[in-house]
């Protein structure tokens, strides 16, 4: 008797199939800097990602190691280009562990303000950023007109709208300008108000949260054992801020919180940057109110110090000192020393030694975003694929520091 055919139902047959591979990156418009992502992807989903650095390695580290110590500002500058007034004042508080030194008060609120300037400027890039990649360009627009004004202060006071290297070995290059004070006051109103009209278009949109909320969550313990800092660690909970912990400069001195979150998702992690610019300005408002008028910002110790220029031009003693400072660079004492700050991004930490020379001999940067973009493979893992641009979004990869 033949065997009589039946119709098979082809939609329950399981084809064997191989992951798909794609290559996300390094050029690609969510990629935050030149990272390559290699993706193994079942359908939507990713089945395995492995997150590749190191495309825009700068060597920033061997460059500092080739000149002088005050030549190394422009360099750190660099490894944070959205906040280099903070990689400004963490490597300048390095050296002066190492150099014993302390600087004036009137210089310890001037570094206080303008970090916190930077600070809100890099938050404002990272939550504008993630705004856009998610379709929400408006927002973008709030975000970017409010950085836009802390870079007009920035600049009258500097020189220089994005990278400064306005910081110096025992204090900084100049003084405030004469509208310091109230160039700030008259801005902060401003940038907060148009801070909170961005954040009032995504806050509670529909689409905005779908594509945010409870995507790629980290507990605390992990976030702690995988080395995060910074508003990321706080987003999980951790309410671990190098201001409060261990305080440097005047922070001992300003009432200010430190936010966390409860979930550690992108959501928060938006969030909490968001909530970190309301909590710079009331740092920043403190100090304005309790920074002296008078007084200097720069030690008074020759061998650190460049001379004024009024003093080089008319004594050969000053030219002198001008000479070997330029050419020889400052005298740190022979040792070592690890000095940290909280930054836009986390705990930024120098390890620096000295051989008793006008020049490192080894700078070592621990930069707060390189073990949480180590972390990003683990995040996006069995997630889909447009889960991954928030994600890296919320993690504010920079390449410069993370390719230091």
């Amino acid at each position: 008797m033949e065997p009589i055919d039946q119709e098979v139902d082809e939609t329950t047959l399981e084809l064997p199939s191989d992951p798909m591979q794609l290559l996300m990156g390094p050029s690609h418009p969510a990629m935050h800097g030149t990272v390559r992502i290699v993706l193994d992807l079942s359908g939507e989903t990713v089945v395995r990602a492995d997150v590749q650095i190191g495309y825009l390695h700068r060597g920033f580290e061997k460059m500092c190691e080739r000149g002088t110590w005050s030549q190394c500002f422009p360099y750190v500058d660099r490894c944070n280009y959205a906040s280099p007034m903070l990689n400004n004042v963490g490597f300048a508080l390095a050296v002066e562990k190492l150099c014993g030194i302390t600087v004036p008060e009137r210089a310890q609120y001037y570094r206080v303000v303008m970090g916190e300037l930077a600070r809100m400027a890099d938050h404002l890039v990272c939550t504008a950023a993630m705004c856009m990649e998610l379709g929400a360009f408006t927002p973008f627009l709030w975000f970017t007109r409010a950085r836009e004004m802390i870079f007009d202060i920035l600049e009258e006071e500097t020189g220089a709208r994005i990278t400064h290297s306005f910081a110096r070995v025992g204090g900084m290059a100049q003084p405030p300008t004469d509208h310091f004070k109230p160039a700030i006051r008259a801005a902060l109103p401003a940038v907060l108000a148009s801070m909170e009209e961005g954040l009032s278009l995504v806050e509670r949109n529909r689409i905005f949260i779908d594509r945010t909320a409870d995507v790629a969550a980290i507990s605390g313990q992990d976030a702690v054992s995988m080395g995060w800092t910074g508003p990321c660690l706080r987003s999980a909970g951790v309410p671990y801020d190098v201001r409060k912990a261990h305080p440097y400069l005047v922070y001992d001195r300003f009432d200010f919180d430190v936010p966390v979150g409860t979930r550690g998702d992108n959501y928060d992690r938006f969030m909490i940057r968001m909530e970190e610019i309301r909590q710079s300005a009331r740092i920043i408002g403190q100090a304005l109110d309790q920074m002296p008028d008078e007084g200097p910002v720069r030690i008074d110790d020759r061998r650190y110090v460049l001379p004024d220029k009024d003093e080089v031009y008319a004594t050969i003693e000053s030219t002198i000192q001008h000479f070997k400072i330029v050419m020889e660079g400052i005298p740190v004492p022979a040792g070592e020393a690890y000095g940290f700050t909280e930054a836009a991004n986390g705990q930024l930490g120098f390890y620096l030694v000295s051989d008793g020379t006008g020049t490192p001999w080894r700078v070592r940067i621990r930069p707060p975003c390189f073990p949480i973009v180590s972390t990003l493979g683990r995040l996006i893992t069995h997630r889909m694929i447009p889960d991954i641009i928030p994600t890296f979004g919320s993690l504010n990869m920079i390449g410069g520091e993370c390719d230091h």
